[in-house]
C-alpha cells in the first residue's frame, strides 16, 4: 500500500508514523507513506495557500489552486482507489471503513487547516470525507495519523499476529471482553476460572458473553 499525505504541516506527522507498529510496516516494505508539503505549490514567493471566505466571516480557507497541484502530480503518476479528506463535518470513522480501505493500494489524504479547503475541491475531487469524531482539531493532521494507524494494522503481516486485528473491539459490532494475563491472583482479583480451563469452546462462548454484555452496558447503539 502506499498513502501519500497533502498538509501544510508535515512536521506533525513525522513523529507518529517513526514509530511502533506503522513504522515497522514501512521497514518490512508492507506500507509506504509519503508526506507532501502543500506551500511547495504555494501561490507565489510567500507562501500563499490561503485566502478569505467569499461572502465574509471569519477565518481563511486553503485555496484550490495547490491542492490540485499535488493531486493532479500524483495522479499522474498512478491511479488511486480513494481521495480522503479529514474534515469534522465528514462521516464518522468507523472499523468497517478502515477494513475497506486496507484493502486498497494507492491512497491519498488531503488534510484540512484553518477554515477548511475550498468546495470545489471536495466536489472535483474527493471520494472520502471522514471525521474521526464530534470535534473540532486544529488540523486534519493528527486525524490523518488516527486513520493511517488503524488502517496500517490491518495490512497482512503487520502484525506479528494477523488474528488480533479480527478480534478487536467493532470488527464484529462487539467491543473486546476482558482480557487478563498472568499472574493468576493479583491484590485478590483472581482470573475468572473458565480462561484457566483449558476448554477452547466454553472460554469462546463466555468471551462472546462478555463482549455482548459490555457493549449492551457501554454501546447500545451497536447492537441496534
Amino acid at each position: 500500500m502506499r498513502i501519500d499525505i497533502i498538509t501544510c504541516q508535515p512536521e506533525l506527522l513525522a513523529s507518529p508514523f517513526a514509530h511502533s507498529i506503522v513504522r515497522r510496516a514501512q521497514d518490512k516494505g508492507l506500507v509506504e507513506i509519503h508526506l507532501h508539503q502543500l506551500r511547495d505549490k504555494a501561490l507565489n514567493k510567500h507562501g500563499q495557500i490561503d485566502d478569505a471566505v467569499f461572502g465574509g466571516g471569519a477565518g481563511m480557507v486553503l485555496r484550490p489552486e495547490p491542492i490540485a497541484a499535488w493531486i493532479d502530480e500524483l495522479r499522474a503518476a498512478r491511479p488511486y482507489e480513494a481521495i480522503v479528506y479529514l474534515t469534522p463535518d465528514g462521516g464518522t470513522l468507523r472499523q468497517p471503513l478502515c477494513n475497506r480501505l486496507s484493502l486498497l493500494s494507492n491512497l491519498i489524504l488531503l488534510c484540512g487547516h484553518y477554515k477548511g479547503v475550498d468546495q470545489r475541491i471536495r466536489d472535483e475531487y474527493v471520494t472520502h470525507e471522514i471525521s474521526v469524531g464530534d470535534y473540532v482539531l486544529s488540523g486534519g493532521e493528527l486525524a490523518a495519523a488516527v486513520l493511517v494507524d488503524a488502517v496500517v494494522r490491518l495490512l497482512p503481516g503487520v502484525l506479528g499476529n494477523e488474528e488480533s486485528a479480527l478480534a478487536d473491539s467493532f470488527q464484529d459490532d462487539l467491543l473486546a471482553p476482558p482480557l487478563y494475563t498472568r499472574p493468576a491472583e493479583w491484590r485478590g482479583r483472581i482470573v475468572p476460572e473458565i480462561l484457566l480451563s483449558g476448554n477452547t469452546p466454553k472460554i469462546e462462548e463466555w468471551r462472546h458473553e462478555q463482549a455482548l454484555a459490555r457493549t449492551q452496558e457501554r454501546r447500545p447503539d451497536l447492537l441496534a
